[in-house]
C-alpha cells in the first residue's frame, strides 16, 4: 500500500477531507514542542482551518523525548489523519499544518535556530506537566532536576523546554530580533504564568541580564485546551489505512468536541484563531480552573478507580451505573460549588463531561489517562479539596480519587498482577506500596509524606487524612467496585 504524502493526497476517496490551500505556499510561524497526539487533535487544526487565508502561520513541531512523531510523519511530508469518532461514525480529514517534525535530541542547533527565526512569531508547548521541570506541589523550577542541572551547565545545547526557550530567546537578543510569544497548552494551573514563571526563573539564575529581559519583554499567554485524544492503536492505523487507501503510519483519533480559551496577548502577532472556533478573552483563569476540577479531576479518578475495577476504557467504566452516578454526583456534590462561572451553566457542562466520558467509540485506555499521577495531582483534585476544606466541607468522593491513586500507585492490581506505573516518581511510589503492602494507614502515611504531591498542609488535616485511610482499606479489601458501590449508597 502506497504512504499517505503530498503526492497520494489526490488519489484520497472525496469523503475525506484534505487541506484546503496550496502547501506550497505554507511559511512557518509556529515551533510547537510536544508535537505528540494531543497537539496534532487539537492546535494544529485549528490552525490548519485557518491557513488558506494565514498561509504564514504553518508550524515546525519538535520532538523533546524520541523520534517517533518525526519517524512516523517525515516520508508523509508532515501530513497525517484526524479521525472524529462518535457513536454515528468516522469523519477522516488530513491535516497539512504541520510542515516538519524536528527530533530534538539529534537536531538541537537546527531547531533552536528555527525558534531564533524572526519568521517565528509564537513558540507552543503541550510538554506535559513533568516537562516544566518544576515542583508540582509550589508550582517553582526544580533546580534540582537532571535536565535544569545540565542545561545551566550546558545553556548552548539544552535538553529541557524551559532550557530551549531561554536559549532560542537569548539567540534573538543578541541579533536584535523581538522575542516570541510563549504559549503553554498544557492542563496545569495558571499554565501561562507557570510558564512564565519557570522560564524566567531558569533564564535568571542562567544570566541574570537574561533573566530581566524576558520577566520584561516576553508574553506568556494563559490558555484553556479541551479535547480527548486516545492513543493511536494498530487497529486505529489500520482502519484510517484501509478508508484512505494509503497508508497512515500515526493517525490521531479524537471526539467531535473540541475547545480552546486564549488569553489575547500577542506582541509580535497572532493567526485569527477566532475564526476557527477559538474563544479570545482577557483571563483564561476560570475557564481554566472549571476544565482543571470537573473534566481532569473527574478524568483522573474514574481512571485510577475504573482500572482497578478491571475497566479497560473510560467508556466501559461509565457504563457502570455505579460509577456514572459516583461521577456525576462528584461534580455535582463537591467540585461544581467551589467553581464561581457567572453564565455558565455548569449543570450542561457536567451533562456534556460525562457524555463524552461515554463515547462508545473513543477507546480511552484508563491506563493510559492514569499516567503521571503524581504531577497532575495537585492540580486535579488537590487544590478542589483544599477549596472545600477552607469552606468548610468535607470531600468524600474527591479523596477516593486521591486513595484509588495511592492503591494505582502501590504497583499491584487487585488480583495479585503487577501494575505498570508510569510516572516520575514510579520506583519510589512503587517501593512506598510495597511496604505498606494491605495496611491503609501505613499506606496512607507513605504517600501523604510526599511533600512534592501533597504539601505540608494536606498531611496534617485529620479529617482528610482519615477519609483517604478509610477509602485505603475498603479498596484495599473489598476492590474497587463495591468501594463506588459503598459511596454511592451513602455508606463510603
Amino acid at each position: 500500500m502506497p504512504r499517505l504524502s503530498p503526492d497520494t493526497l489526490g488519489s484520497l476517496p472525496e469523503t475525506v477531507a484534505r487541506p484546503a490551500y496550496d502547501r506550497g505556499r505554507i511559511t512557518p510561524g509556529i515551533v510547537h514542542l510536544g508535537v505528540g497526539a494531543f497537539h496534532r487533535a487539537h492546535q494544529a487544526v485549528y490552525l490548519d482551518t485557518l491557513l488558506a487565508a494565514q498561509p504564514d502561520w504553518g508550524i515546525i513541531g519538535a520532538s523533546l523525548r524520541r523520534p517517533d512523531t518525526k519517524t512516523a510523519l517525515e516520508p508523509q511530508g508532515g501530513l497525517y489523519t484526524l479521525a472524529v469518532r462518535d457513536a454515528e461514525g468516522t469523519a477522516l480529514r488530513v491535516i497539512g499544518a504541520v510542515l516538519e517534525v524536528c527530533d530534538a535530541n539529534t537536531q538541537r542547533e537546527a531547531l533552536l535556530e528555527r525558534m531564533a527565526d524572526p519568521a517565528i512569531r509564537i513558540v507552543c508547548l503541550t510538554v506535559t506537566e513533568k516537562g516544566y521541570c518544576h515542583d508540582p506541589a509550589s508550582g517553582e523550577l526544580d533546580t534540582r532536576h537532571p535536565d535544569i542541572v545540565h542545561d545551566l551547565a550546558h545553556p548552548a545545547a539544552p535538553v529541557s523546554a524551559p532550557g530551549l526557550i531561554a536559549e532560542a530567546l537569548a539567540r534573538r537578543r543578541g541579533r536584535g530580533i523581538a522575542p516570541f510569544t510563549v504559549m503553554s497548552c498544557d492542563n496545569l494551573p495558571a499554565n501561562g504564568r507557570t510558564a512564565r514563571r519557570i522560564v524566567t526563573a531558569f533564564a535568571g539564575l542562567r544570566d541574570p541580564d537574561l533573566g530581566a529581559f524576558v520577566a520584561r519583554s516576553v508574553a506568556f499567554p494563559g490558555t484553556m485546551v479541551d479535547r480527548i485524544v486516545p492513543a493511536t492503536t494498530d487497529a486505529d492505523r489500520a482502519a484510517v489505512s484501509g478508508a484512505l487507501g494509503v497508508e497512515d503510519a500515526w493517525p490521531v483519533v479524537t471526539e467531535p468536541f473540541s475547545q480552546w480559551v486564549i488569553e489575547d496577548d500577542f506582541p509580535t502577532g497572532r493567526p485569527a484563531f477566532e475564526k476557527a472556533g477559538a474563544e479570545m478573552v482577557e483571563d483564561v483563569a476560570p475557564f481554566e480552573k472549571m476544565k482543571l476540577r470537573m473534566l481532569n479531576g473527574a478524568h483522573s479518578t474514574m481512571a485510577y478507580l475504573g482500572y482497578l475495577a478491571g475497566y479497560r476504557t473510560m467508556a466501559e467504566t461509565v457504563a457502570d451505573p455505579d460509577f456514572r452516578t459516583f461521577v456525576a454526583d462528584m461534580m455535582t456534590r463537591e467540585i461544581m460549588p467551589t467553581l464561581e462561572m457567572p453564565g455558565t451553566d455548569l449543570g450542561a457542562y457536567r451533562d456534556a463531561l460525562i457524555a463524552r466520558f461515554a463515547n462508545p467509540v473513543l477507546h480511552h485506555r484508563t491506563w493510559q489517562i492514569a499516567m503521571d499521577g503524581s504531577q497532575k495531582l495537585p492540580q486535579r483534585l488537590l487544590d478542589t479539596i483544599r477549596a472545600r476544606l477552607e469552606r468548610g466541607e468535607p470531600s468524600i468522593r474527591l479523596a477516593l480519587g486521591v486513595a484509588a491513586w495511592m492503591r494505582f500507585a502501590s504497583g499491584t492490581d487487585e488480583n495479585g498482577a503487577d501494575i505498570d506505573v508510569r510516572d516520575p516518581l514510579a520506583d519510589r511510589l512503587i517501593f512506598l506500596g510495597q511496604q505498606a503492602r494491605t495496611n491503609p494507614d501505613a499506606m496512607a502515611t507513605a504517600y501523604l509524606g510526599l511533600a512534592e504531591v501533597f504539601g505540608d498542609d494536606l498531611p496534617n488535616v485529620a479529617a482528610f487524612r482519615q477519609q483517604v485511610v478509610t477509602h485505603l482499606g475498603h479498596l484495599l479489601h473489598e476492590g474497587a467496585k463495591r468501594t463506588v458501590a459503598r459511596v454511592v449508597g451513602g455508606s463510603g
